[in-house]
């Protein structure tokens, strides 16, 4: 079977994932400053990072640089390329998803994973994710984001580097790993977490040397407090649609929070996006859910700079 476009590809094995979509919009300056890094590479904002996408994380050969990755990882030892995006840190255990666990880490013992997971990790640069219920998925999206606005923050990720045998190029990729679920996942239908590394610990997450014991302790799922959600628009679904209107609220947040909404003091999109593009992914996320009233502009919404999404 010839594997033509990523979505198509046999080898993509997350087909049902847990943190399959993420955001990615903080300034290069707010990066370098809030992981006290260098970033020889620009990019652009991303408010649908996706499968195939290269995208920015700090990664344990080089901790002191942002490097560009692709989303989706690949073993070195692999034949053919994966889109591995996931990997559960419990590995083969628990597979009930029962949120109270608390024995051992299976990952260490994934063929998969099990060199990665010891050497080669990474930091994840992110603004917010995106989840959806267990059934419904991306058809019923929600944006989980940081309640007091510490962003960016580091998704815990592994890392390898794959040579195509075809071609002789290169590649390095990268996972996000995932645990159980808490309050705030459970509160939009989903079984699962993305693990959102203490920035307190990110740096022993980066070193090689740090003991197993210390790196699975960090595998542990996160204050639900401290993020909260709210639903968007199932044009997310898309990986091909990107701008700040697919983020805009479509109902209520999770958590009750007496500030202005989001949206309304987006700053977001210096980084690339401009405000036709901004124009063309609104009338897109109009189409989906019909129009109406959430189906406008933002508001306060300034382009042509580097800013950032939730200030």
């Amino acid at each position: 079977m010839t594997c033509l476009l990523p979505p198509l590809c046999p080898t993509i094995l997350n087909l049902f994932p847990m943190c399959g979509r993420y955001v990615t919009v903080s300034s290069i300056q707010a990066v370098e400053q809030r992981f006290n890094v260098q970033a020889p590479t620009p990019w652009t904002a991303n408010t649908n990072v996706s499968h195939g996408d290269q995208t920015p994380v700090v990664a344990s050969d080089k901790p002191n640089e942002v490097q560009m990755m692709q989303f989706g990882f690949t073993p070195g030892w692999a034949k053919k390329q994966y889109y591995m995006i996931n990997a559960r840190a419990e590995g083969d255990r628990n597979a009930v998803n029962d949120p109270s666990y608390t024995g051992a880490m299976g990952i260490l013992d994934k063929p998969m994973f099990r060199k990665a997971i010891r050497s080669q990790r990474c930091l994840v640069v992110a603004d917010a994710f995106i989840e959806g219920p267990e059934r419904e998925k991306l058809s019923k999206p929600f944006v989980i984001y940081p309640r007091d606005g510490q962003r960016p923050f580091a998704l815990a990720g592994i890392w390898d580097e794959w040579c195509d045998p075809s071609s002789g190029e290169r590649l390095r990729s990268f996972a996000v790993l995932t645990t159980v679920s808490n309050a705030l996942t459970q509160a939009v239908g989903h079984h699962r977490a993305p693990v959102i590394l203490d920035p307190d610990r990110e740096r022993e997450w980066l070193n090689p040397d740090t003991p197993l014991g210390d790196v699975t302790a960090m595998l542990r799922t996160w204050d639900a407090k401290q993020f909260n959600a709210y639903p968007i628009s199932p044009a997310i679904r898309d990986p091909r649609r990107n701008g700040s209107a697919l983020l805009q609220p479509v109902g209520q947040r999770v958590w009750p929070e007496f500030t202005h909404e989001l949206h309304e003091t987006l700053e977001v999109f210096g980084m690339g996006e401009s405000q036709s593009r901004s124009r063309r992914a609104g009338e897109a996320s109009d189409t989906t859910r019909g129009g109406g009233p959430m189906a406008k502009e933002p508001r306060n919404t300034t382009w042509g700079h580097q800013g950032s999404l939730f200030d």
